[in-house]
């Protein structure tokens, strides 16, 4: 019998328990150590940001982005329908309306020309989020948020690793997000970041994270007290989820390299399938160099989808969907609108299946992924 190909297996250097008994022999187990400093580092030289701040989710590095905006009751965010439900929740939970608009066929990001039309004088932000680690059309977004005067929150929490003309994702906006979630590329189980490219932005950013204190001022020396002074939260991660993330990212170059050779396996095997209009592959710009983060196919029709699902998974092979648009939920209803046509966000919803990729995954591997596919949908 076949043996079992699961959606994702987390991958670990070797080198995690080495460092998570470095930092208990340091007996600094709490946030903003050692090992906290140096994979803030290592992000600030790798996205160009400001300033990296660790968080214990990406979520977390959402909510701190939505208190650093400034979200107000009645204020609107334009996001992508087609996302994860966290780039919505964060500003919702500030009493922000989430205006969903439609996104691309061809990267499935937010459409940048729906974005316009949605914009009213409640507006505050744009979220773009670069689906799959392939960019949104950062210049079309930049340029419309400083004709309207509006923040721009860079969701990049599938994109660490990616570029946009060269430059890597995470480094466009005012403020950024990524996740470090066990399904991530570089993983500590759970974790995020925040990452600060206005630098009006850092300090409060500070305050906001040591739970509304000027903490981090006094561990600096720069004041002898600190004191609560904003709102704020827990927001930074232990040390032993530092010392865990680190030794990914010592090895980052690695991971990547080996996640895009997989994925690589993947896009040349379902060429063929491609061509007789059996699946579309994932659909990368030119100007857009992805991190393997994810692939994908999308099938003729939902009942296309239901089939494949269903034969994967009876299968030995670990495939699921992704997101049910936020726009259509109980919860994006109640809290959020959306502005135009939804079409291309339905229709992809009801089509797309994502694949195991993990690093592991052999070539014969693939060849049993595929021929499934093939024989579920031939």
């Amino acid at each position: 019998m076949a043996s079992f190909i699961p959606f994702n297996r987390p991958y670990t250097t070797g080198r995690e328990f080495e460092y998570i008994q470095e930092a208990i022999t340091r007996a600094h187990l709490s946030g903003d150590g050692a090992f906290s400093r140096r994979c803030q580092a290592w992000l600030e030289g790798q996205i160009g940001c400001g300033k990296a701040l660790l968080t214990h989710s990406c979520t977390a590095a959402l909510e701190m982005a939505a208190l650093l905006a400034d979200i107000r009751p009645g204020d609107e965010v334009v996001m992508p329908s087609f996302t994860f439900v966290s780039t919505a929740n964060a500003f919702v939970l500030r009493g922000g309306v989430p205006v969903f608009v439609d996104i691309r066929p061809d990267t499935l990001n937010l459409d940048e020309r729906a974005i316009e039309p949605a914009i009213t004088p409640r507006t505050r932000a744009i979220v773009p989020v670069h689906y799959g680690g392939v960019a949104c059309e950062m210049d079309e977004i930049l340029s419309l948020a400083r004709r309207h005067k509006l923040l721009v929150i860079e969701d990049a929490a599938q994109a660490l690793g990616s570029t946009y003309r060269g430059r890597p994702l995470g480094g466009f906006g005012d403020l950024g997000v990524t996740s470090f979630h066990e399904t991530k590329n570089l993983i500590s189980g759970e974790g995020g970041a925040l990452l600060i490219n206005d630098g009006d932005l850092v300090a409060r950013a500070e305050i906001i994270r040591e739970k509304g204190t000027d903490r981090s001022r006094f561990f600096r020396g720069e004041i002898d007290k600190y004191t609560w002074i904003d709102l704020g939260s827990s927001y930074a991660p232990s040390e032993l989820t530092a010392a865990f993330l680190w030794a990914q990212m010592e090895a980052a170059e690695a991971i990547g390299g080996r996640r895009l050779e997989i994925w690589h396996w993947y896009n040349d095997a379902f060429a063929d399938l491609e061509r007789r209009e059996i699946i579309r592959r994932p659909i990368v710009p030119a100007h857009c160099q992805h991190n393997a983060h994810m692939f994908y196919v999308i099938t003729p029709g939902s009942a296309m989808q239901t089939r494949l699902l269903a034969a994967l998974n009876a299968g030995g092979v670990n495939a699921v969907f992704h997101y049910v648009p936020l726009h259509s939920s109980a919860a994006g209803r109640k809290f959020g609108r959306f502005h135009g046509s939804m079409h291309h966000t339905e229709n992809i919803s009801e089509r797309l299946v994502r694949l195991p990729l993990w690093i592991g995954m052999e070539q014969a591997d693939i060849d049993r992924v595929v021929s499934m596919v093939e024989g579920a949908l031939g």
